[in-house]
C-alpha cells in the first residue's frame, strides 16, 4: 500500500495554493468546504479563484511565488503551469517537511487527493494511487447515485444524539446493538420515521449472541451478499486453519483473533452475547454444528 488513507482535521489547517487558474479553482472547490485558513499566491486569477477572494474565503495574494513562500504551512498544492517551478517548489516543501502536492505529477508529491464522495459527516475516498484517476471517477459516480442526499441529515441527526445514547446506554455493548438496531429499521434514509426508529431502539436490544462456522473449503469470494454484514459486526474470530488474507480483508479489524478455544468457553462466549467466528476443517466443523446446533453455517451462494 503506496498510499495510506487519511482523515485530517482542517480546524486551523494552513494550506498554500499556488496557481489560481481553472486547475486551482477545482481544488478550491473542495478546499473551501472544510474549515482550513487557505492562502492562494497567484499572478494571474481566473474568475473563480476571485470570487472566493472577494468572499472572504481565502486570502489572496497576486504575485509570482517564491521559496520564501513555502515557510509555516501545513500542506502545500501546486498548480501552477510552469512544470519547473512546480518541481523546485515541491523540493522546496519536501525539504522543510511540509506535505505537497503536485497536480498532475505523482511522482513529486507527497500525498495526492482522493475522489471525494461528500454526504456532510460520512466522506468517501477514492484513490488508485494515480493508476487510474478515470475509473476513481466512474466509481464515485456510481457511488453517488447509490448514496442518497438525505444520508447528510441523517447522520447530523445521529450526531446530535450519541451523547444521548452514551448516558441512556452506559455499556458499550449496548450501545452497539443500539445502533445496530436503529439502522436496520432505519436504513439510509431522513425522514418523519427517523425519530420513531431511534426512539423504538431502545426498546429492541437483542443481547443474544451469535456463533458463524466457516469450513476451510468455502470460496470466500462465493459467499453471499448477506454474510457481509454478518462478518463486520463479529467480536471474536476463533481458527483452526489459517486465517485466508481474503477472509481477513472482510472481518471487522479490531475483533479479536485467536485459536479456538475449548467448546465450553465458546459457549460461555455465547451466553454472554459476543459474537463469534470459527474458521475450521470440515470435520471440525461437523462437530460444531453438532455441539452449537443454533450456529450459522456459512456456506457458497446462500447462509
Amino acid at each position: 500500500m503506496q498510499y495510506f488513507p487519511l482523515f485530517v482535521d482542517t480546524s486551523g489547517l494552513k494550506v498554500l495554493l499556488i496557481g489560481a487558474g481553472e486547475v486551482a479553482s477545482r481544488k478550491l472547490d473542495l478546499l473551501t468546504r472544510t474549515e482550513a485558513d487557505i492562502k492562494v499566491i497567484a499572478s494571474d486569477i481566473s474568475a473563480e479563484v476571485q470570487a472566493y477572494a472577494d468572499s472572504g474565503r481565502i486570502s489572496l495574494v497576486m504575485r509570482s511565488a517564491t521559496a520564501d513562500d513555502i515557510e509555516a504551512v501545513d500542506l502545500v498544492y501546486l498548480a501552477t503551469s510552469d512544470e519547473t517551478l512546480n518541481g523546485e517548489l515541491a523540493g522546496v516543501a519536501k525539504s522543510r517537511g511540509i506535505w505537497v502536492n503536485v497536480v498532475d505529477s505523482p511522482a513529486l508529491c507527497r500525498f495526492i487527493t482522493p475522489s471525494i464522495v461528500d454526504r456532510g459527516r460520512l466522506q468517501i475516498a477514492i484513490s488508485t494511487a494515480g493508476a487510474a484517476p478515470v475509473f476513481a471517477r466512474e466509481l464515485r459516480s456510481r457511488l453517488e447515485s447509490w448514496l442518497p442526499g438525505s444520508l447528510t441529515a441523517l447522520f447530523d441527526f445521529v450526531a446530535e444524539r450519541r451523547q444521548e445514547v452514551q448516558q441512556r446506554l452506559p455499556a458499550f455493548k449496548q450501545r452497539k446493538l443500539f445502533w445496530e438496531q436503529f439502522f436496520k429499521t432505519n436504513g439510509d434514509k431522513f425522514d418523519a420515521q427517523t425519530q420513531v426508529h431511534y426512539d423504538n431502539a431502545f426498546q429492541n436490544l437483542s443481547m443474544g449472541g451469535e456463533i458463524l462456522l466457516l469450513d476451510d473449503e468455502t470460496q470466500v469470494s462465493l459467499l453471499p451478499i448477506a454474510a457481509m454484514p454478518l462478518l463486520q459486526r463479529l467480536d471474536h474470530i476463533f481458527t483452526v486453519e489459517e486465517l485466508p488474507f481474503e477472509l481477513n480483508e472482510l472481518l471487522r479489524r479490531d475483533a479479536s483473533r485467536a485459536p479456538l478455544p475449548p467448546l465450553s468457553e465458546l459457549a460461555m462466549q455465547f451466553e454472554k452475547g459476543k459474537r463469534c467466528l470459527i474458521f475450521t476443517d470440515t470435520a471440525k466443523l461437523a462437530q460444531l454444528k453438532a455441539h452449537f446446533p443454533m450456529a450459522k453455517h456459512l456456506k457458497a451462494g446462500s447462509l
